[in-house]
């Protein structure tokens, strides 16, 4: 390749073109969890890519900050974002031009986003989500419907050997403040418990030191870590957690017994603006996560939980999700050659094929349906395999 088409080929760190057959791949697994989405009642919305920065990075967009690009909008000369995460867009809408609307508010979506950067086991800059948003409801039923929709739709496009990892990221500062820690203290713990460094937790955990070490080292598979948390003497102000947890898994495990779940009684990272119980969905095999959701309040400041409206969902990663998928069947393409009616051709497409039409008269019609990739040729009404 010249010099110059490889320059103009050259696109920044951690984007790519998405080329065939990926792209359709990607296109059609897209169209399949939002039909599955809509039969479960969630309507579908389009959010744009750009917003006003004050309006993307406010309440929950606050914790995409630091992942977001911006750029002065010259008609209005006011500072615009690129959207790093839909979820927020989903809750202005929800929060603003649904407002007066029934509750609960179910909306789903797909589109990309754009960070400043990758992460270690995600470099892609520009991602496709996929996903839905609830709106309204606190009951644990809400939380369940959710995960059970996330688990249904990935099935549904062919993912095999999934799990859900439970979490309720508010769990460790409910206990702190209630054992009488303050912020400095909670801040080393929860950054020692990240690490899943028993030795810090000691060290800086002081009358919660015992109780955390207990919660870091019961979780695991669902039954064990409840077991455990269902005997730990929690302070009060962690009990809604607890019974938020044992409530949302007993739904979860009487609509899916054989469903793999387990609990992270202690994690955080990645669930910054998650209010309750939350969730990551991994499949065996792939790496890194298929998705996440949880629990937030929407259209408020993080952590302001006594305000807004309860909200919950998930967010489906494309990038990670088509490793678990598996590639469709090949096209069935046939070479329709020069001359061809358009009702031939339209009655073979009819018939599932994929049409490749022939522009102009060739000498050998084998040999063109081989260069453009096709294992049939129309020849004399009849289609015919290539040999």
């Amino acid at each position: 390749m010249p010099a110059d088409s490889l320059s103009s080929a050259l696109l920044p760190a951690g984007l790519h073109d998405v080329l065939p057959p990926e792209a359709a791949h990607e296109a059609a697994a897209v169209a399949r969890l939002l039909a599955d989405f809509t039969a479960h009642g969630y309507e579908r919305v389009e959010p744009p890519l750009v917003e006003f920065e004050d309006n993307l990075l406010s309440g929950s967009g606050a914790a995409m900050a630091k992942q977001t690009f911006r750029l002065m909008d010259p008609l209005s000369q006011r500072m615009m974002a690129v959207r790093a995460d839909i979820t927020p867009q989903i809750v202005r809408i929800a929060t603003t031009r649904l407002k007066n609307g029934a509750r609960p508010v179910r909306l789903c979506y797909a589109g990309p986003v754009l960070r400043v950067k990758g992460s270690q086991l995600r470099p892609e800059r520009q991602i496709t989500q996929v996903g839905v948003e609830l709106i309204g409801p606190l009951e644990a039923e809400a939380d369940a419907e959710v995960i059970l929709l996330a688990v249904h739709a990935l099935e549904g496009v062919g993912v095999r050997h999934l799990s859900v990892d439970l979490c309720v990221p508010t769990m460790v500062a409910r206990v702190c403040r209630g054992l009488g820690l303050g912020e400095e203290e909670t801040a080393r713990l929860r950054e020692a418990l990240d690490k899943k460094d028993a030795a810090a937790v000691t060290a800086v955990g002081g009358p919660a030191a015992t109780l955390l070490h207990t919660l870091m080292t019961a979780s695991g598979p669902a039954e064990r870590a409840m077991e455990v948390l269902s005997a730990l003497p929690l302070p009060e102000t962690a009990e809604k957690d607890r019974r938020r947890l044992t409530d949302a898994l007993g739904l979860l495990r009487a609509a899916r017994p054989d469903l793999t779940i387990t609990v992270d009684l202690v994690e955080h990272r990645g669930f910054e603006y998650q209010t309750g119980l939350s969730f990551t969905l991994f499949a065996r095999d792939v790496r890194g996560e298929l998705g996440a959701g949880g629990r937030y309040r929407a259209g408020v400041r993080p952590g302001v939980e006594e305000e807004g409206e309860p909200g919950t969902g998930f967010t489906l990663y494309m990038d990670t999700l088509l490793r678990a998928v598996p590639a469709p069947e090949p096209a069935k393409r046939v070479f329709v050659p020069h001359g061809t009616s358009w009702a031939a051709a339209g009655k073979l497409r009819a018939e599932g094929w994929v049409t490749v039409a022939g522009l102009a008269p060739v000498a050998d019609a084998a040999a063109e349906a081989r260069r453009l990739d096709c294992g049939h040729r129309l020849d004399g009404g009849t289609v015919t395999p290539l040999t």
